[in-house]
């Protein structure tokens, strides 16, 4: 038998090593973990790794061979937690991943981050090459520019793959796709594979933190900041002051949460978290339609944001006065109501008001963007009065959580190949029967208000008028529209903060 694998190996850790993910001291230690791991007694003679090819290169090599040799099943699961038993080998235990971190924090906090940043890439937690197929694209609106994500990252479970979770015996542990036990975990079916996934420990205030990266990114640096304590979501005091407390460890970085609430939160409301990342997202940059003053906090900045959701922007050099100013705020929208605006606060003891915050470091001053938030449903609007309504459903039907409230739509994957229908249709290349049904009206309504529609500018319109629809679905959810009417009632909410 050829050494051909044997070959792979080599090169697998001689390119980690010109990574400087191992030392040269490493070199005998890692091949012979691969060889056990792939059921195999002799290594061959070392070869060095050609330089054209990359480390994922290698790896897809030695996961092929387990495949063939039915070390594992041609499975996506079988697959990913093999990559990750892989990619285990050559990244660091976490307390020495945590040990270089806040040794590198010491020069600088971005040093700390990039390196962690660079890890989780490297050692394939973060699924660079998956995150490449996502199709990205900004474009105008009169709120300046959004931006859009045609989320392609995540692979979709085959029949097999379905089968077998289907089998997975029911586990309980981890609790969540978010506790700090997935750190090391194997994985199975139905919970993705974290052996080489790595947490920093954050020590806020009261309790210890975890921060990592999303597997698939949505934007620079995206991360995540996780409770110890696998614990429900809420925004609240609490929230308010760990997000600051976060900024301030990581000035370079916004730190947001989701709201709390159903329909208008994330995904994950049963443990507690945040978002962050070094990424400017459109929100941030857009300007203000109004100042005001919040009486209760004469050393606290405010303004009303041109946004199409409902923003009131804060602005302090002091910490805990952005948190008092935040937690008050918060505590007066929980109980108002304006009906003449749908907006009403509780129905019967049911709560539907909540705000998604967002704090930032910015020209020496700490930021705290409050959106408001409202759940409520109606006959007309069954998803949610400030949801998406059904009109642009064809594009977004989900929550808009944290990541759209600041101008970046995250758009399912099934848009790929409708859109495609769309442009044949407005490229005269078939009947409008033959768009998807969803979409039909869209169609129409582009073709009559485009003058020309070609080849070299069907992208552009698409893309344009993709962007127009996210700009409705976020003014959909925005509690006070940005009308005469609405900017009015956003005012009286001002007015009410002062009357207190």
């Amino acid at each position: 038998m050829g050494l051909t694998i044997q070959k792979t190996i080599h090169q697998f850790v001689d390119k980690a090593i010109q990574l400087n993910l191992l030392d040269e001291l490493d070199y005998n230690y890692s091949v012979n973990r691969l060889l056990a791991l792939l059921n195999l007694k002799e290594a061959g003679a070392p070869e060095s790794a050609q330089t054209e090819t990359t480390l994922l290169d290698y790896m897809d090599e030695l996961v092929q061979y387990a495949k063939e040799k039915d070390i594992i099943e041609e499975t996506q699961s079988d697959t990913e937690i093999m990559e990750a038993r892989i990619m285990d080998l050559i990244t660091p235990l976490p307390s020495e991943v945590n040990h270089v971190f806040w040794d590198k924090y010491n020069e600088s906090p971005e040093d700390a981050t990039d390196y962690f940043y660079n890890l989780s890439q490297q050692n394939d937690y973060i699924k660079t090459r998956n995150i490449a197929k996502n199709i990205i694209f900004s474009g105008e609106s009169e709120y300046g520019d959004l931006e859009v994500t045609i989320n392609l990252s995540k692979p979709e479970k085959d029949p097999k793959e379905i089968a077998k979770a289907s089998k997975q015996a029911s586990v309980h542990y981890p609790k969540c796709a978010l506790c700090m036990e997935n750190e090391g975990y194997e994985g199975h079916a139905n919970h993705a594979a974290r052996q080489n996934h790595r947490i920093i420990r954050l020590d806020l205030p009261k309790e210890t933190y975890g921060f990592q990266y999303s597997p698939y990114v949505y934007y620079n640096e995206h991360s995540i900041f996780l409770n110890e304590t696998h614990m429900p979501m809420a925004v609240d005091r609490k929230c308010f002051n760990n997000i600051l407390e976060i900024v301030k460890i990581l000035p370079h970085y916004f730190v947001g949460s989701n709201a709390d609430l159903p329909r208008v939160g994330g995904s994950i409301l049963a443990h507690d978290h945040y978002q962050g990342g070094h990424h400017t997202f459109p929100m941030e940059k857009a300007k203000s339609f109004k100042n005001i003053n919040i009486k209760r906090f004469s050393d606290v900045e405010a303004e009303l944001v041109h946004w199409p959701m409902s923003v009131i922007r804060l602005r302090s050099e002091n910490n805990k006065a952005l948190v008092d100013a935040s937690t008050f705020i918060l505590d007066q929208w929980i109980n108002y109501s304006d009906e003449g605006l749908d907006i009403i606060a509780f129905t019967d003891d049911v709560r539907h008001n909540t705000v998604t915050p967002i704090a930032r470091f910015k020209d020496g001053k700490y930021e705290m963007d409050l959106v408001l938030r409202n759940n409520r449903v109606s006959e007309e609007h069954p998803d949610g009065i400030f949801h998406p309504h059904q009109d642009v459903q064809h594009i977004k039907k989900e929550n808009i959580g944290l990541i759209e409230v600041m101008g970046l739509a995250v758009l399912p994957p099934r848009l790929v190949t409708e859109l495609e229908t769309v442009k044949a249709f407005l490229l005269n290349q078939s009947s409008i029967e033959e768009v998807t049904s969803i979409h039909q009206s869209w169609a129409k309504e582009m073709s009559e208000k485009t003058e020309t529609i070609t080849e070299e500018n069907v992208q552009v319109v698409l893309e344009e008028n993709l962007t127009e629809k996210f700009a409705r679905v976020l003014e959909d959810a925005g509690v006070f529209k940005q009308t005469d009417e609405g900017r009015a009632g956003f005012i009286r909410f001002i007015d009410a903060l002062n009357q207190v």
